[in-house]
């Protein structure tokens, strides 16, 4: 890859600027550890294409039957070597789906897409982790089958690292988007973090005996604010207005130049549990009194210790001595003070937002998310 790269920048191409992208596999030429390490992230699984019949490797469903009434069932198939969604009415095949795109990282589940020209589609099942089962993707109806929900620039924009994004003409006064399927970098890569890597490739590799990083973003120069916007960009909600994609923001811009913050009545909603970690991550105290806590304050972005409670709340612990925890003595003697602080202060909490409903149930299920407003609950 660094060949090639190289070859490129003598091909008569333009030059390569802080503007170019280099591409994640150039990134291992002298990070090699460090990617190998990411690729277990859940950052980097958030979306992938679907292969082969790779989804049936998973853990074993309840049924890959879904009844929405007596008449119509949606089923998932495994035909020539591909996933299908199929749709059957009175027991005779209708139309059938492939799965082309999973979007999640399958911690909490994975919802899917498929290509239908230049638009992606979203799937009516999705697969939820915690059931162990197929279930109506979130947001669809439980009564009906509907197989024409796009899946918009703005869900690739926090589950991908970059599309080419099109708005054409749809009729008098409509336009719709189209996506280039080509241009679609899956998962949040390295330079999704760090910036457009062009530069930085070419220089180092022409000065390798430069140990200071140049042409790219060092996190231990940016504000405590640059910091926690590099995260926000995906992680501070759906309910704020777009005024650009953020697919061009670079850490260390200012997140204010991207989104309209809410105002009026959305601006006085509590914020849901998807997608808000750092506007509640904001209102803690923890947060509030300190000058320097932020984001990789906890996650070392890396690293996968997703689930590892006992990790997690060590680096509580490195700030809150338990000597200076206002707990009982009886609770301090609990081995859990020192092994699980998050269950306690973060718990996981329903979306309001995000709900699934089981094939046969007449309820919707609650989609559990933990909260980042840490605090006495």
């Amino acid at each position: 890859m660094v060949t090639l790269f190289a070859q490129c920048m003598n091909s008569g191409k333009p030059p390569v600027t802080e503007k170019t992208y280099a591409g994640a596999e150039a990134c291992k030429q002298c990070h090699a550890s460090i990617v190998e390490s990411y690729l277990q992230n859940p950052h980097q699984q958030t979306s992938a294409a679907v292969e082969d019949d790779q989804i049936t490797n998973g853990p074993g469903t309840h049924s890959s039957v879904y009844t929405f009434d007596a008449h119509v069932k949606l089923i998932v198939e495994k035909r020539d070597g591909k996933m299908f969604q199929v749709v059957y009415l009175d027991g005779k095949e209708q139309l059938a789906r492939p799965f082309d795109i999973r979007i999640g990282s399958g911690e909490k589940a994975h919802t899917y897409g498929y290509w239908q020209g230049n638009q992606l589609k979203q799937l009516p099942l999705s697969y939820f982790s915690a059931i162990r089962s197929w279930a109506n993707s979130p947001g669809y109806p439980a009564n009906k089958v509907y197989l024409d929900r796009p899946i918009g620039a703005r869900c690739l924009e926090c589950h991908s690292s970059f599309a080419d994004v099109k708005s054409v003409p749809d009729g008098p006064l409509k336009v719709k988007e189209e996506l280039k399927q080509s241009s679609l970098v899956y998962g949040i890569d390295c330079e999704r973090c760090h910036g457009p890597a062009g530069k930085h490739v070419e220089f180092h590799l022409d000065n390798p005996q430069e140990k200071t990083a140049k042409f790219i973003a060092v996190y231990k120069t940016l504000s405590r604010q640059q910091k926690t916007d590099a995260c926000a960009v995906c992680h501070s909600g759906t309910d704020m207005e777009v005024q650009k994609s953020t697919f061009g923001f670079k850490p260390g811009d200012d997140l204010k130049d991207y989104y309209f913050r809410p105002y009026g009545a959305v601006a006085k909603k509590s914020p849901d549990v998807h997608g808000n970690q750092t506007s509640m991550l904001a209102a803690s105290k923890c947060y509030i009194n300190s000058k320097t806590m932020e984001c990789s304050s906890c996650h070392r972005t890396h690293e996968n210790l997703k689930g590892n409670l006992t990790a997690y709340s060590q680096r509580c612990i490195s700030c809150h001595a338990t000597a200076t925890i206002k707990h009982s003595p009886a609770t301090l003697a609990n081995a859990m003070v020192k092994t699980n602080c998050i269950d306690c202060h973060m718990p996981e909490q329903a979306s309001n937002l995000i709900s699934f409903q089981l094939a046969g149930k007449a309820k919707t299920s609650k989609y559990f998310l933990r909260t980042h407003k840490i605090a006495i609950y």
